[in-house]
């Protein structure tokens, strides 16, 4: 077993792409409560109040929803020269970019898969105005009246035509550790959940039921308490959002969830709690089977439809989801 790399330190942001960027701008600002740091050419940078950077969501009007890229921060500028080395190694860098709104120089690369990443380590720390600040001095500012407003960016899911080859990419390149996976009969991998912090993971990967490359999931940002996913349900019945499915409980990561669709298309998942943490340095990866599967999916709440498991952006144009309310 080779040593573990810490040259990961934590996710960054997430950039996503959608042909409707006022009403998903109004979806996270106004019903998630997130906070608009800058609006600039064709994208909106965005955070939630206990996120302490200048940005965890980057909104990019496009043609077709779907994932702009995934940023990761490195634990050190040292650290970032180290992960770069090791994914020009692979084969899949794309090069460096200047920066970005928020972030210093980035290194470009895509998972085998295709998904768009960088690694960085300069950033921007959100800085409040007066009437902002909150006398809770740990906290970046005061909890925002608007919405029922999420705390923090939690991780992202990827769809993956091989799950095993991207995963051991993020293990081998970038130090990611394996905490729990769906094995099938066949051996085969349908999913797994991976991070590089006590988190049950900051990335998740499952197999595309449609054998397509490079395809977001969901992004997904964290409440803390379950009473909230409930009253968000409410919210969103009133606004016209399609909730997908939710709120329940996973068993994979023991977190209370709930699924909708952004008027953009893209799916976002809501954390009502953070499940469990790990701690042990000498974690063995969870198992699941498809005889131990059903309890995996969902531990409780209503089952998951049969399009959680085929949809993701950019679409697949032959079977797209119905967006309104049911």
């Amino acid at each position: 077993m080779s040593e573990p790399i810490f040259d990961t330190h934590q996710l960054a942001h997430v950039e996503i792409l959608t042909p409707k960027p006022d009403q998903t701008l109004w979806f996270f600002r106004d019903l998630l409560g997130m906070e608009v740091t800058t609006q600039q050419g064709q994208s909106v940078y965005l955070r939630a109040y206990e996120d302490w950077y200048h940005h965890t969501l980057k909104i990019t009007e496009a043609k077709e929803p779907g994932l702009g890229h995934v940023s990761w921060r490195a634990s050190s500028a040292q650290a970032l020269e180290r992960r770069v080395k090791a994914i020009e190694s692979s084969g899949l860098g794309k090069g460096w970019l200047d920066g970005d709104l928020g972030h210093g120089p980035s290194y470009q690369f895509t998972t085998p898969d295709g998904h768009p990443m960088e690694i960085l380590w300069e950033v921007e720390y959100f800085q409040p105005d007066e009437n902002q600040k909150s006398p809770l001095l740990n906290r970046p500012q005061k909890r925002p009246l608007r919405g029922v407003p999420v705390r923090r960016l939690d991780h992202v899911n990827l769809l993956a035509s091989d799950v095993t080859v991207n995963k051991l990419f993020l293990m081998e390149q970038l130090g990611f550790r394996l905490r729990e996976h769906i094995v099938l009969s066949d051996g085969v991998e349908a999913g797994c959940w991976l991070s590089v912090s006590p988190l049950v993971h900051e990335i998740a990967l499952m197999r595309d039921g449609k054998g397509a490359r490079g395809r977001l999931h969901h992004v997904c940002y964290w409440y803390g308490y379950p009473q909230n996913l409930n009253d968000l349900a409410d919210v969103f019945r009133e606004q016209g959002i399609f909730i997908e499915a939710g709120p329940g409980k996973h068993g994979i990561s023991q977190a209370m969830f709930m699924y909708v669709y952004e008027p953009g298309g893209n799916r976002v998942e809501l954390f009502g709690d953070p499940g469990y943490l790990i701690f042990d340095p000498a974690w063995k990866p969870i198992v699941w089977t498809e005889e131990t599967l059903a309890a995996g999916i969902v531990w409780f709440g209503g089952n998951l439809p049969g399009e959680f498991f085929l949809y993701g952006t950019p679409l697949v144009h032959e079977q797209e989801p119905a967006l309104a309310s049911d």
